[in-house]
């Protein structure tokens, strides 16, 4: 046996190898190598392209004891939302989402006058706006001052914040325990998993409820949802893993929505062990469909990978049969998804002419590592390209809705996850 390759196979699995950030155990089985990727959101100015602009690992991990799907910490919180890029109240169909839930939630939980909510990232209003209406009071819990600016301007009391048991006790000690904590797409964003739900243990009343949002991890294979992975997310989650870290915490998980959010989501129902709040019989169901589904096995999550470079190799052959017809191709959207997809499967402006977003805040910038410009949504109409490209594929109802004029020219939609598909507005019901 080579001793020199031994000692390198050694040295790459030691240096991929990492604690688990959950149960601790020590975690060095693959589940996705992305390679080597900038941070999803640092959106660059004209006068940075020639910067140096620093790129980390996108390899992703599964834990043999308590299946968690996890990036290394490689960049702090505080360095990315420090300023971020992304506002929620953007995507219409998000808000409608939000504003669903606050309705239902409020009736089943029976919140009055008396009652406090309290969002974990609440980002810019996008969710909290829809509870005073209601007569139900709210305090927004978000790091990134810049985001966290739109909401107070808009008259939601905000704490410009990272959450954990710190925050958590000096709100308890100013009086604020909370009658229901929302977390939409937040848990994958939290490096130290211990400390912030501990926090949200301490900050709940003895009968309130938790509810966490975050895609699920089942749709993220089955679907090919490998986008979805990015530094800004730490981990990725299955219900047999959100239960083991109920437990861990004296929590119960109490009941469970699927949702289409996000291209497949979760909504879980968290209480303290001892509320008198009863388990629902979806816990249970969606539990053992996890566990059929080999969830608790290391094998169920060793083909992923394969399956992510056959995507990669089918959305570049369409790419590059397209151009070498003589076709234009643009973005739509510039989510964070949309750079994981740009940078691994090397999309740049020799495929992409430019993309476009509804966000203001990134007109006039560029994607980060493929560097591609962002323009406002009308380019698209004076551009008149033959294919627009759906970066935020779960999006694309709401966006092929709104676009769907391109078909007068001849333009189609092309969207690339689960696999390359074309839609043609043309032949779409009126």
């Amino acid at each position: 046996m080579n001793i020199e390759a031994v000692s390198y196979r050694d040295a790459v699995k030691s240096a991929s190898a990492c604690s688990c950030r959950l149960c601790g155990t020590k975690t060095e089985h693959t589940f996705v190598n992305l390679g080597m990727s900038p941070l999803c959101e640092s959106f660059l100015p004209h006068e940075q392209l020639d910067a140096m602009e620093p790129y980390f690992p996108l390899h992703a991990l599964v834990c043999p004891e308590c299946f968690l799907v996890q990036l290394k910490e490689y960049v702090s919180p505080e360095h990315i939302f420090e300023e971020y890029a992304y506002f929620s109240s953007y995507s219409t169909s998000w808000v409608a989402h939000a504003k669903s839930y606050c309705e239902m939630i409020t009736q089943r939980l029976g919140l009055s006058a008396d009652s406090l909510v309290v969002e974990l990232a609440s980002n810019d209003g996008y969710l909290l706006q829809h509870f005073p209406p209601l007569g139900v009071n709210v305090l927004g819990i978000e790091p990134a001052a810049n985001v966290a600016k739109v909401a107070i301007d808009k008259g939601i009391p905000t704490c410009v914040d990272f959450f954990g048991t710190r925050l958590a006790r000096e709100l308890v000690a100013a009086g604020k325990s909370a009658d229901l904590i929302a977390g939409n797409n937040v848990l994958a964003q939290v490096p130290d998993l211990n400390d912030f739900v501990a926090g949200m243990k301490l900050l709940l009343k003895p009968e309130g409820v938790i509810t966490l949002e975050f895609p699920h991890l089942q749709r993220l294979m089955e679907e090919n949802q490998f986008d979805t992975i990015y530094h800004e997310h730490f981990s990725y989650f299955s219900l047999v893993t959100i239960d083991v870290l109920a437990k861990r915490h004296g929590l119960k998980l109490i009941d469970v929505d699927e949702l289409k959010t996000h291209g497949g989501s979760l909504r879980v129902y968290l209480a303290h062990d001892a509320s008198q709040r009863t388990v629902g019989p979806r816990v249970g169901d969606i539990l053992e469909r996890e566990t059929a589904l080999g969830f608790r096995d290391l094998a169920a999550y060793a083909s992923f990978g394969a399956q992510v470079t056959r995507t990669k190799r089918r959305l570049l052959s369409f790419l590059i049969e397209a151009k070498d017809a003589g076709k234009t191709i643009c973005g739509y959207g510039a989510p964070g998804k949309g750079n994981t997809l740009l940078n691994y499967c090397g999309i740049g402006t020799d495929f992409l002419d430019f993309t476009v977003d509804r966000n203001p805040y990134k007109h006039g910038r560029f994607t980060p590592g493929q560097h591609i410009p962002i323009y406002p949504v009308d380019a698209i109409d004076l551009a008149k390209p033959d294919y627009v490209l759906i970066l935020p594929w779960n999006l694309k109802d709401e966006i092929v809705r709104q676009m769907r004029h391109i078909g007068d020219w001849g333009g189609k939609f092309v969207v690339p996850i689960p696999e390359v598909a074309v839609i043609d507005p043309k032949e779409l019901p009126q």
